[in-house]
C-alpha cells in the first residue's frame, strides 16, 4: 500500500522547482465558457461556445481586414509629448513610457492602407491597451493625416473604433481632436469617398461625441458598450431607471443609431460590399 500511502512526512518542493501554467493558455469569457487561446485566434477571438467577441486590436483588425495581412502602416513614428507637465498619481510622461514598453506602440491608434478583397483601404485602428485607448492630440493627428492620405489617393476610409474617451492628460489639446477630426470628415465627404465607422467594445467618451458616429455607414460588433457617459452617470442625470441592455451595439440598432450589427466573421465581406455598392462599381 505505500504506492498510495506516503511514508515520508515533511516532503516539500522548493519554489523555484515549482511549476506554474504560463499565462495566456486559456481564456474565460464573461459568460463563464473556458476555451483554449490557440483555438480563440483561430476562430477571430470570437469564443465558439457563446460567440462573445473578444477585445483585439489594431494588429488584430489588420490581420482581418487586410488581404494576406499585407499593410503599410502610416505615420507610425508619431508619438506624444507632455506639454501640460501633466502629473496625477504619477507623471503622464511616465505613463506613456510605460503604455509604449507594455503595448510595443507608440500611441492609441495605428493607421495603415493595403488591399482588402483586391483594393485599396484605409484604416485606421485604436488600441485600447494603450491607456485604456483614450484620444489624445497624437490619436486626432494621426486619424486627420490618415484621412488627408484617403483624398489624395481617392482610397475608402474606416475607423477602428475603440476607447475611453479624451485623454485627461492633456486637456484641451485632447478636446480639440473632436473638432479637428469632424472638420476632416467634412472634407472627406466633400471628396465624395466612403466612410465607414465600426464601434467596437468599447466606443465612449469625446470618441462617439465626434468620429465614431460620423460614419456614411456606422455599424458595430456584437455586444459592444457604446456610449458617451456611463450608466451611472446618465442614471444620476436623468434621475431615470435605465432600460435592460441599455448602451449595448444591440439597443442603438433598434433605436437607430446604427446601421447593422457585423459579426465578426462578416466583417471583411460587408464592408467591402457596402463599398462596392456606394462607389457603383461590381461587386467582388
Amino acid at each position: 500500500m505505500a504506492w498510495f500511502k506516503r511514508k515520508e512526512k515533511g516532503i516539500t518542493t522548493p519554489t523555484e522547482d515549482k511549476k506554474d501554467i504560463p499565462k495566456g493558455l486559456w481564456y474565460k469569457s464573461p459568460t463563464g465558457k473556458i476555451v483554449e487561446s490557440e483555438e480563440l485566434a483561430k476562430n477571430l477571438w470570437i469564443s465558439p461556445e457563446d460567440d462573445y467577441h473578444v477585445r483585439i486590436g489594431s494588429k488584430e483588425y489588420f490581420e482581418i481586414l487586410f488581404d494576406d495581412n499585407k499593410f503599410k502602416e502610416l505615420f507610425g513614428s508619431i508619438t506624444s509629448k507632455d506639454p501640460l507637465k501633466f502629473v496625477d498619481t504619477k507623471k503622464y510622461s511616465d505613463r506613456l513610457k510605460e503604455a509604449k514598453d507594455k503595448t510595443k506602440l507608440k500611441d492609441a491608434v495605428r493607421v495603415a492602407v493595403g488591399k482588402s478583397k483586391g483594393a485599396d483601404l484605409v484604416v485606421a485602428c485604436m488600441d485600447f491597451a494603450f491607456i485604456g485607448g483614450s484620444m489624445g492630440s497624437v490619436v486626432g493627428e494621426k486619424i486627420a493625416r490618415g484621412i488627408d492620405h484617403s483624398i489624395k489617393h481617392n482610397i475608402p476610409f474606416m475607423m477602428i473604433s475603440k476607447s475611453g474617451g479624451a485623454r485627461m492628460m492633456e486637456a484641451a489639446y485632447s478636446l480639440m481632436q473632436m473638432a479637428k477630426t469632424s472638420a476632416k470628415l467634412a472634407q472627406l465627404a466633400d471628396a465624395k469617398i466612403p466612410y465607414i465607422s465600426l464601434c467596437t467594445d468599447p466606443t465612449t467618451g469625446g470618441t462617439t461625441a465626434s468620429y465614431a458616429m460620423l460614419g456614411d455607414i456606422n455599424i458595430a460588433e456584437p455586444g459592444a458598450l457604446i456610449g458617451f457617459a456611463g450608466p451611472r452617470i446618465v442614471k444620476d442625470t436623468t434621475g431615470k431607471d435605465l432600460p435592460e441592455g441599455f448602451q449595448t451595439s444591440e439597443f442603438l440598432l433598434e433605436h437607430g443609431f446604427l446601421d447593422f450589427v457585423v459579426h465578426r466573421k462578416q466583417l471583411k465581406n460587408k464592408v467591402n460590399l457596402y463599398i462596392d455598392l456606394v462607389l457603383n462599381r461590381p461587386i467582388r
